[in-house]
This record gives C-alpha cells, sequence and structure tokens, in this order.
C-alpha cells in the first residue's frame, strides 16, 4: 500500500485495518481499528489532519481530502460509497456516503443519516441525523426509509468482514 509522509506527517494505520494494495494515503492520516480503505481510494491529509475512524470504510476510487482548521472525520462505522469525494467536513457515526455522492467543506454530516447517490452536499450544510439528503444540490432531507435504515445499520459490517476476505484471500497474479 502506498503511504507518503508529507511535510513530517505519515500516515498511521492500526494493525487491524485494512488498506487496499492500491490505496493512497498521504500525509496526517490517521486509520483506526478496523477500519476499511479499498481500492483506488486517496486520503491526502496535506493541508490538515484526516481521521477515519474504528470501523468505517472509504471505497474504491473515493477522494477524501482536509482543507485546513478542524480535521476531516469519517465517523465510527460510516460507509464512504464507490467514487465519492468527501472534502473538508465531518461524517458522523454510521452515516452512508452514497455512490458518486460529494459532501464540501465545512459539512455536517449527521449519526445513521445517509447521502443519497449522486447527491451533492454543498458548503456548511448540515444533514440532521437519521435523514436522507437527496439532489444535487442536496436540499430535500427526508427521515429514513426502512430500506434506508438497514443499508445504514448493516453496510459497515458488511464491508468489515469483506475487508477480512480481502486480506486473508487475495494476491497479486
Amino acid at each position: 500500500m502506498p503511504l507518503f509522509s508529507f511535510e513530517g506527517a505519515s500516515p498511521q494505520v492500526h494493525p487491524d485495518a485494512w488498506i487496499a494494495p492500491t490505496a493512497t494515503l498521504i500525509g496526517d492520516v490517521t486509520v483506526e481499528k478496523g477500519a476499511s480503505v479499498w481500492y483506488g481510494a486517496v486520503i491526502r491529509a496535506d493541508f490538515g489532519p484526516i481521521v477515519i475512524r474504528e470501523g468505517a470504510n472509504v471505497q474504491d476510487n473515493s477522494v477524501i481530502h482536509s482543507g485546513g482548521g478542524t480535521p476531516t472525520e469519517v465517523g465510527k462505522n460510516v460507509t464512504v460509497g464507490h467514487q465519492c469525494l468527501v472534502h473538508d467536513c465531518t461524517v458522523g457515526e454510521q452515516a452512508l456516503i452514497g455512490n458518486g455522492s460529494t459532501v464540501l467543506d465545512k459539512s455536517v454530516i449527521g449519526p445513521r443519516s445517509l447521502v443519497a447517490a449522486g447527491a451533492t452536499v454543498t458548503p456548511g450544510t448540515e444533514v440532521p441525523a437519521e435523514t436522507i439528503a437527496m439532489g444535487s444540490p442536496a436540499k430535500k432531507f427526508v427521515p429514513l426509509t426502512d430500506s434506508a435504515r438497514l443499508w445504514v445499520e448493516h453496510n459497515a459490517g458488511i464491508y468489515q468482514d469483506l475487508a477480512r476476505r480481502h486480506r486473508d484471500g487475495s494476491e497479486p497474479v
């Protein structure tokens, strides 16, 4: 896995986290226990720290970048779906950022909320806990539906198991 120091700050990865061999971590990045960073993802902490909390997963080809000031945080048991951009914001515990979504500067995604696939959360937006944020820009917030609640409640565990399988069962050919 490519890990790069930047101006004296180096990524810190818990031994029980899984980082795909093609993911790239740069600078002041912390990846906690049981978290996973998937193929092609880039986490670049050159303007400020980025913390990927315990059990979170950052899926394939997503980009997380800090903008300075407060740390960029991906909360415990969060899912950042495929090809997402998460920039200089806070994602609350067990939230789900849907595939292809963008979450921008100083936004706060509430715990157990879902940013719908393809949505754009504009700078400074606060998404309330246990809601679905939809649209580009995301201006429609509705309570979690039963099906969305299932995704929010179970996706992190599915990816924690899948990360163990990839750690133990994948190899270059």
